[in-house]
């Protein structure tokens, strides 16, 4: 008897085709560094007044139709905002005069660009990675995190976060086919968090 075929989904068979990319971030240095609390106290800093800058232009991004399919995402921009503004507060971090560095600039044109010119499918797969990824990232570096950033593990490793993620991968799903521009959205915003981290580590030098 002929097995039927299954479909794979555009945001599993996305996935599927960056976890090249995604296990590079997580051997990453920086990120190695943040699971085992090794990292140093002021390139944090600097990452968090970076992500920031980044979170804070795509809340305000897009045109009208856009913001309101991503109404439902805003509690997981909310929760990384607030988890840096913990950091903010306890280390003395300035967030509010950031002069972006090449690599936050690209990602968030890189955002901003899709977000006024491509479909609501290309949006979906331009910011799933961010998610997706950091929900994978803290839940693999979750069980054995140690040091000062535990909170940071925690809070990506937590099952709301993790919701989040899915629910930013159904609204790809529903609006986008697996196509090579999708393909080629999703694995540029990849490659984009991978340049964030290498930024990261580039300003301890």
């Amino acid at each position: 008897m002929k097995q039927r075929s299954v479909e794979i989904s555009p945001s599993s068979q996305s996935w599927a085709a960056n976890r090249d990319v995604a296990d590079e971030v997580l051997a990453h240095p920086f990120v190695r560094g943040l699971g085992d609390g090794s990292l140093p106290h002021g390139v944090f800093a600097d990452y968090v007044a970076q992500d920031v800058f980044f979170l804070e232009c795509f809340a305000i991004s897009g045109d009208t139709p856009t913001v309101l399919a991503l109404a439902d995402l805003i509690a997981g921009v909310r929760t990384k905002l607030g988890l840096y503004n913990s950091y903010a507060v306890r280390w003395k971090i300035d967030t509010t005069t950031v002069e972006p560095v090449p690599a936050t600039l690209a990602y968030t044109e890189f955002v901003l660009a899709t977000a006024a010119t491509g479909s609501l499918g290309a949006v979906f797969a331009a910011m799933t990675p961010c998610m997706r990824l950091y929900a994978w990232l803290g839940a693999k570096l979750k069980p054995s995190a140690t040091g000062d950033y535990v909170q940071w593990v925690d809070t990506y490793g937590d099952p709301g976060f993790e919701e989040s993620a899915v629910l930013l991968e159904r609204l790809l799903d529903e609006h986008a086919d697996d196509t090579p521009a999708i393909r080629t959205a999703y694995r540029h915003a990849m490659q984009l968090e991978h340049e964030f981290c290498d930024a990261a580590m580039q300003e301890e030098r």
